[in-house]
């Protein structure tokens, strides 16, 4: 039996997921408007990645027996109306999520709830990546994206190549 409140933790990183979609859709939205199709395809991406998060927590709660409670997703902030905040915004949400993946963690490993811990590990690789590639985008961006007739178009030519695949579990 998995323990209550190890459960009810799951059960709001569901939502947290489904928030950080939300999130990088907004992100989206602003490099669309912008006319940064690469960069809008790299968040657009992004909030399919954190759709598939949500629900490989929503499975484990069903395969573990445990009821999933979906609750109303938060209304992201507008994005900020700089580049490279909507950039900085990104990886200081990531390193949340990092945060939160960790207090899963915690509470999984006080509760001697040793199958989430092993479920969680996956995350966890997966925030190290995550909290990468967006400290990656924002180097690049301050070492290419002042260059608006060169260097940033590039790199958005280089963000519209990014494909999706589903994660691997």
């Amino acid at each position: 039996m998995m323990n209550a409140n190890v459960a009810k933790l799951l059960n709001e990183q569901i939502n947290k997921e489904l928030y950080s979609a939300y999130l990088y859709l907004e992100f989206a939205n602003h490099f669309d408007r912008a006319g940064l199709d690469g960069f809008a395809n790299w968040y657009k991406i992004q909030a399919r990645e954190e759709q598939d998060h949500a629900m490989l927590f929503y499975q484990y709660l069903q395969d573990n027996g445990q009821p999933v409670t979906l609750e109303a997703i938060e209304k992201p902030a507008a994005a900020p109306d700089c580049h490279r905040k909507v950039l900085l915004a990104a990886l200081k949400h990531e390193e949340l999520v990092t945060s939160l993946i960790h207090a899963l963690y915690k509470a999984a490993s006080d509760a001697g709830d040793y199958r989430t811990m092993r479920f969680l590990d996956w995350f966890i690789e997966e925030q190290g990546e995550e909290e990468q590639n967006a400290n990656a985008l924002i180097n690049k961006m301050e070492l290419f994206g002042g260059d608006a007739k060169g260097g940033l178009y590039l790199l958005n030519q280089e963000l519209a190549g990014r494909s999706y695949s589903a994660p691997s579990r």
